[in-house]
């Protein structure tokens, strides 16, 4: 794109120069133009789309990946927060009555309660089928917990789901790790 500034040629994104030639004035452009950026960039914008693969959107169910997602973004930020805070912070996983929940140690009874009846309800076509922590610690019905200390490290813990196709995930909790391991299958702690 060239545009006309005084008596210099000007361009928008490289270096430009000016040249009289029997009284006519010649402008030349070293840079690109603005159709040409928008080309690559839009060719690589389409490269990258079809070439990186949508592993999760094809494999998992919109459920499935909604407790996914929950869990995963939960576990994250408890550990942020609790550190940012310096509160405990629990999250809940209520085998039982298909519900995740958080609360904190500033919590009174009365809001505990509400923090489980308006916690995230898990959808019916995906089950949590157990909460294992080291140790061969594994609680397969009811209530388990997973703290998330003020120091801003938590509980190691595996959280296993399965969905109605047999699809089966485990979701690995690091003490020191702020992010949340996905694998696709049931896995174990080992020994």
């Amino acid at each position: 794109m060239i545009g006309w500034h005084g008596q210099t040629c000007l361009s928008v994104f490289g270096m430009a120069g000016m040249k009289i030639n029997a009284g006519i004035l010649e402008c030349w452009d070293d840079g690109f133009t603005l159709i040409e950026l928008i080309v690559v960039i839009s060719l690589i914008s389409i490269i990258t789309f079809v070439s990186v693969p949508r592993f999760h959107n094809k494999t998992m169910p919109d459920n499935t990946k909604k407790v996914s997602r929950w869990i995963m973004i939960t576990s994250q930020s408890l550990k942020e927060k609790s550190f940012l805070d310096q509160k405990l912070y629990t999250m809940y996983v209520d085998m039982e009555n298909r519900q995740l929940w958080v609360t904190d140690e500033s919590m009174s009874e009365e809001e505990i309660l509400k923090a489980g009846q308006q916690g995230f309800l898990i959808p019916d076509d995906v089950e949590v089928l157990d909460v294992e922590f080291p140790g061969n610690n594994k609680i397969i019905s009811g209530l388990a917990d997973i703290c998330f200390y003020p120091d801003g490290h938590s509980d190691m813990a595996l959280i296993h789901i399965k969905d109605d196709d047999n699809n089966q995930l485990s979701f690995l909790i690091e003490p020191f790790l702020s992010k949340v391991k996905l694998y696709e299958e049931y896995s174990e702690f080992e020994g």
